[in-house]
């Protein structure tokens, strides 16, 4: 086997990708379970008992657990990495979070982007400015989130470059 049989997966898209107007609708759904709640709230200190005890849950207006927000916005922002994300250089901020529907565990999330602006950085020649906004929707196609979000994305000729990677070096033999 050599490298000419190789096929090169999805990379992402880099700045000359994106135009406005442009919706992309991200490829993984994901059914969030009680342990990735539960975790994740852990995990974060978030000390709010509506995420993670069932006997207090029940006596709240939702009667039932509700997914931690901080998660919703990690993996709805997460879906989105391959489409939007996967060559950029900095994240600049997430805007205008709305949550206008809970999540609850069980639930099965999907998302898209819209990008609505583009621009060249004034600052970085190698990189250009993008802004797009995210919807998370789940299972009964309420939106659950949306939130505004400006990256900085390398142009293609300029993004960081592989180096030989490990498959190239087994290919050859580890010569």
């Amino acid at each position: 086997m050599s490298m000419n049989n190789v096929k090169q997966g999805w990379n992402g898209r880099f700045f000359e990708d994106f135009e406005v107007g442009d919706v992309y609708p991200h490829p993984l759904g994901k059914t969030i379970t009680e342990a990735d709640n539960h975790s994740f709230t852990l995990l974060t200190q978030n000390t709010n008992p509506i995420h993670f005890d069932q006997v207090y849950a029940e006596q709240t207006n939702f009667k039932q657990i509700l997914v931690n927000s901080a998660y919703t916005i990690a993996l709805i922002t997460g879906q989105s990495v391959s489409d939007v994300s996967q060559n950029v250089m900095a994240n600049l901020g997430w805007d205008e979070v709305k949550l206008p529907n809970p999540v609850f565990e069980g639930d099965t999330l999907y998302s898209y982007s819209e990008v609505l602006e583009k621009r060249e950085s004034k600052s970085r020649d190698n990189v250009g400015i993008v802004k797009i906004k995210t919807y998370g929707y789940n299972q009964d196609a309420k939106i659950v989130i949306h939130f505004l979000r400006t990256i900085m994305v390398y142009k293609q000729a300029d993004a960081p470059k592989a180096k030989q990677t490990l498959l190239e070096q087994v290919l050859r033999g580890n010569d």
